[in-house]
């Protein structure tokens, strides 16, 4: 009995020392983001992370418990110390891949591992890994091969080498020993749950420092990934703040209700061709103009001569939650994406549809990637792009990068395409770019301006977009086109810290049908592209709830952020972030947080219903 004993706790308490290290290997890989940080963060991090990393300990020894209990009746020699071999050596490499996964990822997201790369593998593993820098596809499975062995030895170590094996028990000796383990086996029950108080084991229990990323150091990357697939469904469950009645009182004083008093402000034509170019991971501190580096230098031109929005903010994080935000003005949702839901996108409303189906738009859509990349293509359909241009449209000679065809290769396929203006059949063609997206390389002779290649790559894709609009400028159909432009999700470059300054992306329009020049100060995000646009062209745009005319000053103007565990809002006097594992406001005024909860609230309750 007392080897049993011995062997169960010692397996429980490899598996959390098991976690343990998957921290310091976490905080080896990001060691560039936590260079700041000293023993005592650290020391912190492991002890307000261990009762979680006890937690999924306690997951992952009940099996072998089990197993343990039965040895009493078969002795561990044999098939009983097999079982266990089997077992570590599979628990092994699973903890292992999400440790190593978590350290990669987090580097580009800055988020703890939730189910999303999963999403990306499943619609694309081609896309998923065309961020990938080759020295990782070098270094990470070396790692990932040797973290593995190191655990899986310190679980064959703990439940088969230590104490020998366990002798077969016989007839009535083997009731008290089974007794014990079972009731041990119970007990494991208690870290499982995170202890014996009212409060179970969840992601804030982590939270310690005014420092979001200490807190996501802390954090066990299985129980977060656990804790996202386990969330993915019943939203009408989560983000309860208050009562269905109060957030819809709280939420209709965030709607538009009252119509443009002039619909023609914005366009000198009624339905002009529009072009919609999603600007991949672009930020307003690329442009000069918006006190940025001098990077985008091309769009900062044509914003100069064009139509800025200074105060305009991405709705999310990455381009599945991003291209609804745009095209049918639905918020990034911070726990998930609706993209994973081809049931819910064919509900979604969108500017495509509504402008083919009240003004007789022909609608297209050019990438120069994988379209079936997390549901794209079944979005677009649903959305009503007759045509999706993607790389398979693309012969092998240009698709010359990780993602396809470089952004030079796809505004050339836009340009061969230009056919005259059709005020009956009017076009919106959307451009997705993909050059400004890891691992960043491009084809592009910056005279030696960057020494980061990241500037390089938004510089080549700055060129590329700036480049099509002065060829469109040239032509007949530019008296009556529209040249929308915008990021699809916050920017990757240059590193910020601040979640406002991350999310504040530029909103540009030009072109010879926009009316109005100059810049507007009004806060905006992109879920009120959809409004403005129909707005101006006298459409009108009811079925989008979360959109706003950001040219009716009788709007409540606002931008609605999130990411995971954050979500906040921005006012033209002030703003607020909260952490939504945590409960906890992290920054701005209190007073916008009714306004933030309302309206995060009523999106999911929104999302079960899609």
């Amino acid at each position: 009995m007392q080897k049993a004993i011995v062997k169960l706790i010692f397996t429980f308490l490899a598996y959390t020392l098991m976690f343990v290290i998957g921290k310091i290997v976490f905080l080896a890989f990001n060691h560039g983001l936590y260079n700041y940080m000293g023993f005592t963060d650290f020391l912190n991090i492991i002890g307000h992370g261990f009762t979680m990393d006890m937690s999924m300990a306690g997951y992952l020894t009940v099996i072998p418990a089990i197993l343990l209990i039965i040895s009493l009746s078969r002795g561990t020699k044999g098939a009983i110390d097999r079982w266990l071999k089997v077992y570590f050596a599979l628990t092994a490499t699973i903890v292992s891949l999400i440790v190593i996964l978590d350290a990669v990822l987090y580097g580009y997201w800055q988020f703890k591992l939730d189910s999303t790369p999963i999403f990306y593998f499943i619609s694309s593993p081609t896309a998923a890994f065309a961020s990938a820098e080759w020295w990782q596809f070098a270094v990470g499975p070396l790692v990932l091969v040797v973290l593995g062995l190191v655990y899986y030895w310190m679980l064959w170590f703990a439940a088969i080498r230590m104490n020998g094996e366990i002798k077969r028990y016989y007839g009535s000796t083997k009731t008290l020993p089974t007794i014990v383990m079972v009731v041990l086996t119970a007990c494991l029950f208690i870290p499982i749950r995170g202890g014996v108080t009212v409060s179970t084991m969840n992601l804030s229990r982590a939270y310690f420092s005014p420092d979001t990323k200490l807190n996501h150091a802390a954090v066990n990357p299985m129980f977060s990934l656990m804790y996202s697939l386990t969330h993915q469904n019943d939203f009408s469950s989560q983000f309860r703040y208050m009562s269905d009645t109060k957030a819809a009182e709280n939420f209709a004083k965030l709607q538009d209700n009252q119509p443009r008093s002039h619909a023609d402000t914005l366009l000198t034509v009624k339905r002009p061709d529009i072009y919609i170019i999603l600007l991949e991971s672009f930020s307003s501190h690329l442009f000069p103009s918006l006190g940025g580096e001098p990077v985008a230098l091309g769009l900062d031109s044509v914003a100069r001569n064009g139509l800025l929005f200074t105060n305009f903010y991405a709705n999310s994080f990455r381009t599945d939650r991003g291209i609804p935000s745009v095209l049918s003005a639905y918020p990034g949702q911070p726990t998930t994406s609706i993209m994973k839901f081809v049931s819910k996108t064919e509900n979604l409303p969108s500017l495509s549809k509504t402008l083919k189906e009240k003004a007789g738009y022909d609608n297209t859509y050019y990438y120069g990637g994988d379209a079936n990349f997390t549901n794209q293509l079944a979005y677009l359909v649903s959305a009503g792009f007759g045509n999706v241009v993607s790389d398979k449209d693309f012969p092998i000679s240009q698709k010359l990068s990780k993602w396809g065809a470089h952004d030079d290769v796809v505004f050339a396929r836009v340009a061969s395409e230009l056919t005259p203006y059709n005020p009956r059949h009017p076009k919106l063609k959307v451009i997705q770019t993909s050059s400004s997206h890891e691992p960043f390389d491009v084809p592009y002779d910056d005279k030696g301006r960057f020494n980061d290649k990241r500037a390089k790559a938004f510089a080549y894709a700055d060129s590329c977009a700036a480049s099509f609009i002065e060829t469109l400028s040239k032509t007949p159909q530019w008296g009556n086109s529209l040249v929308v432009l915008v990021p699809d999700h916050y920017g990757a470059y240059p590193e910020l810290n601040n979640t406002f300054d991350k999310h504040r992306v530029p909103l540009i329009m030009t072109g010879g049908a926009l009316r109005k020049k100059g810049t507007v100060e009004t806060v905006g995000s992109q879920i009120d592209i959809a409004a403005t646009l129909l707005a101006s062209m006298g459409i009108a745009h009811d079925e989008f709830k979360f959109s706003k005319d950001l040219l009716n000053p009788k709007s409540p103007h606002f931008a609605f952020i999130s990411q995971p565990s954050q979500m906040g809002v921005v006012t033209a006097k002030d703003s607020m972030l909260y952490n939504l594992e945590s409960d906890r406001l992290e920054a701005g005024n209190r007073k916008l947080l009714p306004i933030g909860k309302a309206f995060l609230q009523t999106l999911y309750d929104d999302l079960s219903k899609r």
